[in-house]
């Protein structure tokens, strides 16, 4: 796509309705199909059922960081030792057939923290109604991303795990961004009408949403003069999210398509 260029420090003398509707016309532009050709969203669309694209979508949410080739390729080689049915997998696999794990690496994330994840997600879809039942009533406790995603966590690590793998889920309590929870989320909640996000997850208010914020989305929010603070943390979140929901209450996180896009596809100031 064609890079979108701007003047040095042009938001200064941007009006709010000025912003908003810059924000508005990149989030059309790329919350769009297209999108989703070779972004990790990908593996999920593969699915129908919605447990597959559930789990599918958390676990490649979970491996969601370095090159987007390296993550689509780890992601494709993970659901081939899932053979294709992630659900089935994580709730009947043999000790024999979970294996099929052993070997698995993207970056840090190898085989242990795998085979922990297959059985904390055999627990929640036994014992906790699944996903979608437990971010549900986690979100209800007050509506904010960053105390649901805090008891997910807890009851996630309830089984014995290894210490390395608390790593690879998203802590808050400590400063985390939680980047690529949030991502999960977005992707589950939002609405399917654009054709990118899923919207299977009906009791969970779009609202309640927080950006998933990385180097793209935070490299434009502070051009825009969305976010002052420098490091991509959890205040940083809060404070593009206390932003974001003055353009819209009801679905910020749709400003991530304007953030995202216009980072990754080459965003400048002349």
């Amino acid at each position: 796509m064609t890079k979108v260029n701007f003047p040095q420090n042009f938001s200064r003398r941007m009006k709010k309705s000025e912003l908003k509707q810059f924000l508005d016309e990149q989030w059309q532009r790329y919350e769009h199909p297209q999108f989703v050709a070779d972004d990790p969203i990908a593996i999920p669309k593969q699915f129908y059922r919605k447990e597959d694209i559930e789990i599918s979508g958390f676990l490649v949410a979970t491996i969601a960081w370095g090159k987007r080739t390296s993550i689509m390729n780890s992601a494709r080689a993970l659901m081939h030792r899932m053979d294709h049915h992630p659900y089935g997998f994580i709730l009947e696999a043999s000790d024999h057939e979970l294996r099929q794990l052993e070997g698995f690496v993207h970056r840090t994330f190898n085989d242990s923290d795998l085979l922990y994840f297959a059985a904390a997600l055999r627990e929640i879809y036994l014992r906790n109604g699944g996903l979608e039942a437990l971010f549900t009533a986690a979100f209800r406790q007050d509506g904010r991303a960053a105390t649901a995603i805090q008891a997910f966590r807890t009851t996630f690590f309830q089984l014995a795990h290894p210490e390395r793998t608390q790593k690879h889920v998203a802590n808050p309590a400590r400063g985390s961004s939680a980047k690529r929870i949030n991502m999960f989320l977005r992707w589950m909640v939002r609405p399917a009408d654009r054709g990118v996000d899923f919207g299977l997850w009906q009791g969970i208010q779009p609202a309640w949403l927080e950006v998933p914020l990385d180097v793209h989305t935070g490299t434009v929010a502070r051009t825009l003069g969305l976010l002052r603070r420098k490091q991509n943390d959890r205040k940083a979140v809060e404070e593009l999210m206390v932003n974001l929901r003055k353009f819209d209450p009801i679905d910020p996180v749709k400003y991530d398509f304007a953030l995202f896009g216009s980072g990754v596809n080459g965003f400048k100031t002349l």
